[in-house]
């Protein structure tokens, strides 16, 4: 299922981790691409943008951010804006995106990914500020549904239904993270099948696989380990209904050598190119 910016299938890839840096330089292994952490790269001349540059040569990068804050009540940071906008030219990015959340307000940054409540009123603020963004960007945003571990009084819909109406009013794309479907679906009792059933896969640019920690009466979005299986079931359904789509494997913390990330990632094939698409 194409996507109105006919941004293509990348295949699997990995993120680009500081720890995987030298292995990747002298190896240059067989991923089909990366993504990056926007913030890592954006205030800084040293190594680390050094070594992207050369991995941007041979390699389709995507940047996904973690400070955009679109859900913020703050002014739009245009001088962030700014900088993301130069590291995307400079690497020649492929697309862009961050989260459906808020990470700050007064100016000051909570680094965490803070929900929003779902209501008429929160959908029509977040559209006006996607616009904008995306009309100082140049480029659609690809927008990635958060963990939840609260629902606010105040929210009139469920999530996907936000998530659906924000794509189509903002013109905006989706990054569907299925490790979130299951967190925030498990720590709120909702069928994640029936999550995904809302989602308008012709929106969904890029799909996020990654581990969690269960706690049992909750799980926590840790990305420091392997995909579960019922995560894995998601990602066949996703798949089953959107068709291929660009695949990322996420691992933030505990994080292994590159070859076991990548093997990880490549547990992604078995489910690609095999699937009928549902509702094309």
């Amino acid at each position: 299922m194409s996507n109105p910016w006919k941004f293509p299938d990348l295949g699997i890839g990995v993120g680009l981790r500081k720890d995987h840096f030298n292995h990747i330089l002298e190896h240059w292994p067989a991923v089909d691409w990366f993504e990056i952490v926007s913030e890592n790269f954006m205030a800084t001349e040293g190594n680390p943008l050094h070594v992207l540059d050369q991995i941007a040569e041979r390699y389709p990068i995507v940047m996904h951010g973690v400070s955009l804050s679109i859900g913020s009540t703050d002014p739009i940071n245009f001088d962030y804006l700014k900088k993301l906008k130069s590291l995307a030219d400079r690497i020649d990015v492929v697309w862009l995106g961050d989260h459906v959340c808020w990470t700050g307000v007064a100016g000051r940054n909570g680094h965490d990914l803070y929900p929003m409540p779902y209501n008429e009123q929160t959908l029509k603020f977040l559209v006006e500020r996607v616009r904008l963004v995306q009309d100082y960007l140049e480029r659609p945003l690809i927008l990635e549904n958060p963990s939840t571990y609260l629902t606010f009084v105040c929210s009139t819909m469920p999530e996907e239904e936000f998530l659906a109406r924000m794509a189509a009013d903002a013109n905006c794309g989706l990054l569907l993270d299925v490790n979130n479907v299951y967190v925030t679906c498990r720590n709120h009792n909702v069928d994640p099948y029936e999550y995904l059933d809302v989602i308008p896969y012709d929106r969904v640019v890029q799909i996020h696989l990654a581990g969690h920690t269960d706690k049992g009466s909750h799980c926590i979005d840790t990305h420091d380990g392997q995909v579960i299986e019922p995560v894995w079931d998601l990602y066949r359904d996703a798949l089953r209904r959107g068709g291929n789509i660009a695949t990322l494997l996420e691992w933030d913390a505990k994080i292994p050598s590159f070859d076991e990330v990548h093997a990880e990632a490549l547990k992604a094939a078995k489910f690609r190119h095999t699937v009928g698409v549902v509702n094309a």
